[in-house]
């Protein structure tokens, strides 16, 4: 199924399948293509209203009737770390930060494989090979980083992160670590040091992907103090994470038609 606007990107629909967040509930993704000149300025835009990037792919989820996932940011200004969140940084004092062009490595691929066989062996992604993470990491329109900590005595590659540079803040499209290292909890150490890369950059946040109330694969991110969602058209303070009910029923979602009217596009003929 399509659906378009005048002048904008074309719209789509996946078809359903399992929801990998909360049990017996199917999912369903509204995309658009991210490509040519304006695909900056469109990832920007559709960024601020809960959309993600998957290589040249912007979605959004759309599920039949369920409206549990909420695209979720930490504003910088607002986020003051916790005890428990002090402990980790010092505990990850030794790390060494280096920022790289978005090029996968041998090094890259191996960690990733080690996390996945670990912590998501029945995942969508379980079967990713060394092309298929290249394309990950390598296809990219827009200006993206690879961001790796290394161990800065035995100089192994301990964290990756693929981010994305955007006009309010960074992505953290994806990130992967060494799943050996739980009391470093390096998951919360490489959130934690993107927000100090974001407030040196002097951008105002950092985006998360999806918070989902109910999923404990998603609690983690909650902790965070400054949270933001993208609900009912809007970015809100997540607040007290209980309000937000994980409901299943057939009017959560809008109809598709009326979700693709309701997205502000950029108007990229300007200055043309």
């Amino acid at each position: 199924m399509r659906h378009t606007l005048p002048l904008a990107p074309q719209f789509y629909v996946t078809a359903p399948q399992p929801c990998p967040y909360l049990d017996g509930r199917m999912e369903r993704k509204l995309f658009t293509a991210l490509q040519g000149d304006d695909a900056t300025t469109l990832n920007n835009a559709l960024s601020q209203q809960g959309f993600r990037r998957s290589q040249n792919v912007l979605y959004r989820p759309s599920c039949t009737d369920c409206s549990a996932c909420l695209s979720a940011r930490i504003d910088v200004s607002r986020f003051t770390p916790s005890k428990s969140q002090k402990r980790i940084l010092r505990r990850n004092r030794h790390l060494q930060r280096r920022a790289t062009s978005p090029w996968a490595t041998e090094d890259q691929y191996a960690l990733f494989r080690t996390y996945l066989d670990s912590r998501h062996a029945d995942g969508g992604m379980a079967d990713m090979d060394v092309f298929e993470f290249a394309a990950m990491i390598e296809e990219t329109p827009i200006r993206s980083r690879v961001i790796e900590y290394t161990d800065d005595v035995s100089g192994e590659l301990i964290g990756v992160s693929l981010t994305d540079v955007l006009e309010d803040g960074l992505s953290m499209v994806y990130s992967f670590f060494t799943p050996e290292l739980q009391r470093q909890s390096l998951g919360t150490y490489l959130i934690l040091d993107h927000i100090e890369i974001a407030r040196e950059a002097g951008l105002p946040y950092v985006y998360l992907g999806y918070w989902v109330p109910g999923s404990p694969k998603m609690g983690y991110k909650a902790k965070f103090s400054g949270l933001e969602v993208y609900t009912a058209g809007n970015w809100q303070r997540l607040g007290d994470p209980e309000i937000f009910a994980a409901s299943l029923h057939p009017l959560s979602t809008d109809p598709i038609a009326e979700q693709v009217a309701n997205i502000s596009l950029p108007d990229t003929r300007a200055g043309r």
